[in-house]
């Protein structure tokens, strides 16, 4: 996850660079590199050792060495220093849906916005219309993304946060005294945006970790230090808490600081109806303290099997504990294969048999590519003489392929009238079809749910992609009518996706659990245009865990063969 790290990174320093009005050229600059580090198809860490970077398009002799600064200490001085001179106020404008550098820089300028509440306040004073180039959309549109911003609550994409809480446990586990480090909270239960990045330590004393981990240069702010933990706020914006637990209490310690809340507090009840008293510091009797060999143990003391964390959100998992109806929930080496891939034929960054042989080295047996169709020009959507030229590619590349399948498959738009990008003869030639949304987001919530279940009673269509169309932090859901589209996904035999993108996770863990309720089957693809996103499908496989999906709810958990034969026998209840 290091090339995503990066990528946020430069684009940050783009974004610091354009709120102090720098060079448009240098701005442009920062934001093509990210871009490129962003889709890179190699390690940017193992470029980096091998002396490699330059080779990146948009890589300079400048950047090259903020990079392997960054990459040798963790930190990029430049990038501080950005950030130590542009008003912390005027960055945090920039989490606002629809905002952006230049508009923060003009409404800075004009009107001294400095904050949100500055921000919100001249959007209502309507004075934000009295400024050359803005007008009352614009007011009501920036309306809009304050109140998203606020139902997120200040939470963090769990995407963003993940991989710096992983590294900072890679620290702490380095630290003399330290026995293990792991993550707690919010992301171990694999939720989709944070509060805080949670850290458990165990150690026999827990203030020398404490001080040492308080004194790492990543750490802009102590914001409160006790005994056993210490709070605070990481130089990337990210708050972060540690705890520090001995031995005897690390496994009620790790169970309790994984919470949740309210699935503590079932728990917390059922060790009191066992006599017990149950406390992140230990488990109790009236004797004292009871031994807890790990997590495992801690639940059957307490008169249950072991509960996965992502489901511990008191949604029922006590109660189908009690009752042996647990779900046995499905694992990333569940996974076989993956069916919305995308390749440099449209708007992806790698070759196909570069993105076979990435998915073959992580272990999958197949993948179905699914390039963009003709419509959608922004992703070099495939004419109908492309796709016949890539199907004769992907033909070859069958018969070279050792062990591995490429599935022939596209990614159909659906259009704003209803209709489908490709006509019923093209798509009847596919293995799959996946069909979504990219145009008319704007359409009213019925129109948009109409079109979609007309997609969705097309005898070719195999799957809905990313179906309610949201993107975390940036862009709502479609207003559509989810309990309709399951209900015709179940009549019709659709597939619905879970879409692994870090910033769709669309289904997201409710939608997919009561489709998989009402019998519909689930596909979970990483939508990657590149190698290195093949990796976004832990992020799917946790909203699948979340939904208490099993292997067999998810249809990329059965062989090529077997899934093909799934796919035509559903196509039957569609003609």
């Amino acid at each position: 996850m290091k090339n995503l790290r990066l990528s946020w990174i430069l684009r940050e320093i783009a974004d610091l660079l354009e709120l102090k009005g720098e060079n448009p050229y240098k701005i442009r600059a920062y934001r093509h590199a990210a871009r490129q580090v962003e889709h890179l198809p190699d390690d940017i860490a193992q470029l980096g050792a091998e002396g490699r970077l330059r080779e990146i398009p948009g890589i300079g002799p400048a950047l090259e060495k903020k990079i392997d600064e960054w990459l040798s200490t963790g930190e990029m001085t430049y990038y501080q220093q950005l950030r130590a001179e542009v008003p912390p106020g005027l960055l945090d404008l920039l989490t606002i849906p629809g905002v952006g550098p230049r508009m923060v820089l003009t409404l800075h300028r004009q009107l001294g916005v400095e904050s949100i509440d500055d921000l919100e306040a001249a959007a209502r004073g309507r004075k934000i219309r009295q400024v050359k180039g803005f007008g009352g959309k614009t007011e009501m549109a920036i309306l809009r993304g304050i109140e998203m911003w606020r139902r997120r609550g200040g939470q963090v994409l769990a995407y963003m946060a993940r991989p710096i809480a992983i590294e900072l446990t890679k620290r702490l586990a380095a630290l003399r005294g330290v026995l293990k480090a792991e993550l707690v909270g919010g992301l171990r239960r694999r939720q989709e945006t944070v509060a805080s990045g949670d850290i458990l330590v165990l150690a026999e004393e827990p203030a020398p970790i404490l001080a040492a981990f308080c004194e790492l240069p990543i750490i802009e702010q102590v914001k409160q230090r006790q005994e056993d933990r210490a709070k605070v706020l990481l130089t990337s914006g990210l708050e972060v808490n540690l705890y520090c637990a001995a031995p005897a209490a690390y496994p009620t310690a790790r169970q309790q600081f994984t919470g949740s809340e309210a699935h503590n507090r079932r728990l917390e009840e059922l060790a009191a109806k066992a006599g017990l008293v149950l406390r992140p510091t230990g488990l109790f009797s009236p004797e004292g303290q009871v031994a807890v060999a790990d997590e495992a143990d801690l639940y059957r003391l307490c008169g249950l099997p072991f509960i996965e964390p992502e489901l511990r959100e008191d949604r029922g998992e006590v109660e189908a504990a009690l009752n042996g109806q647990l779900p046995c929930l499905i694992k990333e080496e569940d996974i076989q294969g993956d069916l919305h891939v995308h390749s440099h034929w449209s708007d992806g960054t790698a070759s196909i048999r570069t993105m076979a042989e990435a998915l073959r080295e992580r272990g999958r047996k197949y993948m179905a590519v699914c390039d963009h169709s003709r419509s959608l020009a922004i992703a070099r959507g495939l004419s109908l003489e492309r796709l016949k030229k890539q199907r004769e590619e992907i033909r070859q590349l069958n018969e070279e392929l050792d062990g591995f399948r490429i599935l022939r498959g596209v990614e159909v738009d659906i259009l704003a009238d209803g209709r489908l990008d490709y006509p019923d003869e093209v798509l009847a030639e596919m293995d799959v079809v996946v069909a979504s949304i990219h145009t008319g987001f704007n359409q009213p919530g019925e129109k948009i749910t109409e079109r979609i279940l007309a997609a969705m009673q097309n005898p070719h269509v195999d799957i809905i992609a990313h179906p309610t169309g949201r993107l975390l932090g940036r862009r709502e859901p479609l207003a559509i009518d989810v309990e309709r589209i399951i209900e015709e996904a179940a009549r019709t035999g659709t597939i619905l996706e879970i879409n692994a993108y870090p910033d769709r996770l669309d289904l997201n863990e409710v939608h997919a659990r009561w489709a998989c309720e009402a019998g519909v089957l689930i596909a979970i693809d990483t939508d990657a245009h590149g190698p290195d996103q093949l990796d976004y499908l832990e992020y799917g496989v946790g909203v699948a865990r979340r939904a208490w999906l099993e292997p067999k709810d998810v249809v990329n958990c059965r062989p090529w063969e077997e899934l093909l034969e799934l796919l035509t026998s559903m196509q039957s209840l569609r003609r």
